[in-house]
């Protein structure tokens, strides 16, 4: 009867700490769930904005081309150079559909103009975009497609003789590396309709109640049948279980983007929390039994040290299974950090490569009308027989060649991927690169540039110190832009250790609340920034044994990049 008793109370004990166990273990690894769900959500978010932001880009460039100047010009055999223009450019950019509109509504140009269903011909005056954008300049628009009805985003832009250049942007590729990824993704706009997901079937659902006028106008905006219910129940602490999937799911969700966007991450928690809550329920009743039986057992000295040894060397070998898994676990997810933060930085340098497409082709539009002009003159000199005259067009024409070939070499090398190992590398070509990618736009500041001693080399990547450089430039050129006298001034420091490049405008200048934190993720002063441009700057700068900081500043705002002087 004793002996009954004394192991129905050494059961009782392993319960009880199987059970406070699982209490603080439950608790524990769904904090850690949450935080790597929400972070994983951010980075989801960042990345979308960042494919949004580059299509935005498309028909702003596209508003002012020459070919859509002379399709409203009715000139002959304009619509076929720019149908072939507009099939080209969807095709590498990966856009579904580009298409030109004139003022009635009735689209001129389509990159689907070989398709049976082709957007040529069709009238658009009842979207809602195209009459926006024309009123307004510019307009986006979620919606389905009248012929495709297939969903995408549809950003349209005023162009050159009133027409509206259409860009759709269809989230087929987005969402199937969401579905890869695991979990289940959404997007909601401001009213909590989900417009972009991993799960098809979610579409057009509201994930809280809408009022039925809300409803009727959201339905009739976006062309969808009908604004459906939400697809999952809310239970409690950020957990929802959806229908047909066993468990619960925690729900994370980011800050709204300037559109009102959010992006939502649903991840199951039997496979993190559960797991860790099983591991230790087990442990504990794992001691608890073995504390008992070692009790139980005293008056047996030699089989009470043998159940001890046998239960410490199982505990030793489970503990040091669980640290080599979490040791790869760990190893494992720096792995996929670094992968993030250079897709983050390519991503950073193909946003900037939009911004500045303008300014690029700006600077090889002319020599190309000129090249044009010295090939028309040099025909009717070759007519004539005056040789001289053509071989002087013929010298002009391989300058300007030179000239073309100067600038789109340096576009080509800042899209590549950065990751060579760290080198010396002059101060003067990182300038100059700079400032040749961004020549139109920083034509219109005083830029004043330092006198350099001839050499002077750092050390690190050439293409990922030029996005540095160029990040700080733009952050300037954007802060400048209503300044009455803009100044921009690039002064380069050095000693036998280091190299400072400072760069300073005489702008508005940063907030003290937006200086505080300039360098965390996610944190900008701009409606249409990211947030990454600094950390990601930063970021390389620290990859190359330097840094990058804000100077504080009377007037303006100033940078410096401290970088490891090459010997």
């Amino acid at each position: 009867m004793t002996r009954f008793l004394s192991l129905a109370a050494v059961l009782l004990c392993a319960l009880l700490a199987a059970l406070l166990a699982g209490v603080v273990a439950r608790n524990g690894a769904t904090a850690r769930f949450a935080e790597q769900t929400t972070a994983d959500a951010q980075l989801r978010q960042a990345l979308l904005s960042s494919e949004i932001a580059r299509f935005r880009l498309m028909p702003l460039a596209l508003g002012d081309d020459r070919d859509v100047a002379a399709l409203m010009a009715n000139e002959a055999g304009a619509q076929d150079r720019l149908n072939a223009k507009l099939e080209s450019m969807a095709h590498d950019a990966g856009a579904a559909v580009i298409y030109v509109v004139r003022r009635d509504g009735m689209a001129l140009a389509a990159s689907n103009w070989r398709d049976p269903a082709s957007f040529v011909g069709k009238n658009y005056s009842f979207r809602q975009y195209f009459r926006q954008a024309l009123s307004q300049g510019a307009a986006e628009q979620f919606a389905l497609g009248t012929v495709s009805h297939k969903p995408g985003l549809y950003i349209a832009r005023r162009g050159a003789g009133g027409c509206v250049v259409v860009v759709k942007l269809d989230f087929d590729g987005i969402e199937a590396q969401w579905r890869a990824a695991g979990g289940i993704t959404f997007v909601t706009d401001p009213a909590g309709v989900v417009l972009v997901t991993s799960r098809p079937d979610w579409r057009f659902a509201a994930t809280r109640p809408i009022p039925p006028a809300q409803a009727a106008a959201l339905r009739a905006q976006s062309e969808a049948q009908a604004i459906g219910p939400a697809p999952f129940t809310l239970l409690r602490d950020g957990l929802i279980r959806v229908p047909g999937m066993s468990g619960a799911l925690l729900l994370a969700q980011t800050g709204p983007d300037n559109a009102g966007w959010r992006v939502h991450l649903a991840q199951p928690t039997a496979r993190a929390v559960d797991a860790a809550v099983h591991l230790a329920q087990g442990a504990a009743a794992a001691l608890a039994l073995a504390l008992g039986g070692l009790a139980l057992w005293l008056g047996q000295r030699a089989l009470r040290r043998r159940q001890r040894t046998a239960a410490l060397e199982g505990a030793v070998a489970e503990r040091t299974a669980d640290l080599r898994r979490e040791i790869e676990e760990r190893a494992a997810a720096e792995a996929r950090a670094a992968t993030l933060r250079e897709g983050l930085r390519q991503a950073n340098r193909l946003a900037t490569l939009g911004q500045i497409a303008a300014s690029v082709a700006h600077e090889t539009a002319q020599p190309v009308s000129a090249i044009r002009n010295y090939a028309v003159t040099s025909r009717q000199f070759l007519d004539k027989g005056e040789t001289a005259e053509v071989r002087a067009n013929l010298s002009a024409i391989d300058r300007l060649a030179t000239r073309i070939g100067t600038v789109t070499a340096e576009l080509r090398g800042f899209a590549r991927k950065g990751g060579m190992a760290p080198g010396p590398v002059p101060v003067i070509e990182v300038i100059d690169g700079a400032r040749l990618l961004l020549k139109e736009r920083l034509s219109r500041v005083d830029l004043r540039l330092p006198a350099l001693p001839p050499g002077l080399a750092v050390l690190g990547d050439h293409v990922r110190l030029e996005q540095v450089l160029v990040n700080l430039l733009q952050n300037a050129l954007e802060a400048l832009e209503n300044q009455p006298q803009p100044r921009l001034d690039i002064a380069v420091e050095s000693d036998a250790e280091e190299v400072r490049m400072i760069v300073s405008d005489n702008g508005p200048g940063i907030s003290p609340d937006v200086a505080d934190r300039l360098f965390t993720p996610f944190a900008t002063s701009r409606p249409t920034g990211l947030g990454l441009g600094l950390v990601i700057a930063q970021d390389i700068a620290t990859d190359f044994g330097g840094s990058l900081r804000l100077l504080p500043s009377d007037q303006g705002a100033s940078f410096v990049i401290l970088l490891r002087r090459a010997s």
